[in-house]
Parts: C-alpha cells; structure tokens; sequence
C-alpha cells in the first residue's frame, strides 16, 4: 500500500517536472520564432466557443439587467414626456382662454367706468337645463354682496336681474326668458316702452307700442330707469323690425338683445342699492 502511495506521488511529480519543461521550452519558442504567433492565433480561435459558452450566464445576465432597466427607464421617461405634453397642451389652450377672457374683462372694466364703479365682478358657474327657462347661476352669493332683483350685465349690454340668492351662489333670469320684461326708452327721441322676453336668445318684442310711434329699425334701446331695478341709459336691444299693419293699434317690433346671453361667462352686477344708499345685502 505504501509503495503504491510512493509510486503516485512519483508519478505527479515526473508529471510536473515535464510540464514545466514543455513550458520552458514553449516560452524559449516564443521568443525565437515568429511562427509561434500562428501558433497562438490558432489556439485563440479554438478556445473562443469554451470562452463564449464560459461568460454566457453572466453575459445573459448582464444583457437582461440592462435591457430591463433600460426598458423601465424608457416607460419613465416617456409617461413623463406624456405628462409634461399634457401640460404644454393645457397650458396653450388655457392661454388662448386667458387672451379671450382679458380682451373680455377690459371690455367689462370699462362698462363698469360708465357706472362709476358701483359693481361686483361674477362668473357663470351653471345653466338651467329646463329648455323652457333661461337661467343661468353665478359665483357670487349673498355673501359678495348680490341680492334679489340686482341687475347684470356684460361687456355689452343688459343681461337679467338676480331672482334667487344663497350665501355662495345667485340665480339670474335671463331677458331674453319669456318672463321677463324691461323698461326702456328708445335712445334716439327718448320713446319710452317695454321689452319682453321671447323665449329666444336672439329676439326680444315690443309691447303695447303704438302705431304711430317714433320707432325705426336700428334705434338703439336703454334702460329707462322706471321701476327703479335696472340703472338708467345702459344698452339692452337694437330694433331689427318694425311692421305695421293698418288698422291695428299697435306696431309689431322686434329687437336683437346686445348683450351676448348664449356665451357670456363675466358678468357684472350693477350695485344700485348703494347709489341709493341702502344696504347691499337687503332685498329690493
């Protein structure tokens, strides 16, 4: 047994000695002949495929890590890049709205120059969605300082009156609703009469007006002040029609309201209250 023990060992060290020999001599042949470098080119390319299937696991791994983070990276960036596109795109739209409503409120500023300032600003919040009613509901309530029978306008024009009122909200009656009615006088010669609603936005009518009254299509209507709920002299319709019938005892004419009530979204309410000295939270 122990002999075979010394014949092994004998044997790995033969072995070693013999390599180191064969490395000797192949580093000697290395440095003496140039063909050596075929020699190695050719070993290179044999070894190549252990070499490839060697960093295969971690080459796979690595490739997949990367893919995977590049792939999670690029999702950031585009959701990100949706967003930020988003943005811009609200951000354009909302300054197209912005030139719009500050060509309309310098519209408003100065209607409100021809009322001395006595106004409260207000914004359309909501629309009655009964057809047979025009209503439209504001941003200002009791709280501002609105109150029932308080008139609105626009940059235009007459718009309605205030017909119910909360602590944040108030209701207006459009003119154009067929409920409701404005004194005016006809710019011109001073005529005075009253225009009623139709139910369309676009015509108001006339009422009781005599055929043989000063009244010419394109008169301007203002408000006469009679009743004491609208300020006198602002603008409320164009006569767009007359026509008058013989025999009958009063003219048919109808007008076009100037203030933009299917659109309109600023308003102003008309504080008469105090040009009257009253309080501006009580009712009329």
């Amino acid at each position: 047994m122990s002999s075979s023990l010394f014949h092994t060992r004998r044997y790995y060290g033969t072995r070693l000695i013999f390599a180191a020999i064969l490395a000797l001599l192949l580093l000697l042949a290395d440095w003496q002949f140039t063909q050596m470098n075929y020699v190695r080119q050719v070993f290179s390319v044999g070894f190549t495929p252990v070499r490839w299937v060697v960093n295969l696991p971690s080459s796979i791994g690595e490739w997949s890590s990367r893919n995977l983070i590049a792939r999670s990276t690029l999702l950031e960036e585009n959701a990100r890049l949706r967003a930020q596109l988003f943005v811009l795109e609200r951000r354009a739209q909302r300054m197209i709205l912005l030139e719009t409503e500050n060509d309309r409120l310098r519209l408003l500023l100065n209607a409100s120059e021809q009322l001395e300032d006595r106004f409260i600003s207000a914004e359309l919040i909501g629309v009655d969605p009964d057809p047979f009613s025009h209503q439209v509901i504001l941003n200002r309530g009791l709280s501002s300082g609105a109150y029932i029978g308080q008139p609105v306008i626009d940059a235009n024009g007459l718009v309605g009156q205030i017909i119910q009122a909360d602590q944040l909200t108030s209701r207006v009656l459009l003119i154009g609703d067929v409920n409701h009615a404005v004194p005016v006088q006809v710019n011109r010669n001073g005529v005075r009469t009253t225009v009623v609603g139709t139910g369309d936005l676009g015509r108001m009518e006339l009422m009781f007006v005599p055929e043989t009254a000063d009244i010419v299509e394109g008169d301007l209507l203002i408000t006469s002040g009679l009743g004491q709920r609208f300020p006198v002299g602002y603008p409320v319709a164009v006569v767009t029609e007359v026509r008058r019938d013989p025999g009958t005892a009063f003219a048919s004419i109808s007008a076009r309201p100037l203030a933009q009530l299917d659109r309109t979204r600023h308003v102003l309410l008309v504080n008469t209250q105090r040009a009257n000295g009253e309080s501006v939270s009580g009712n009329p």
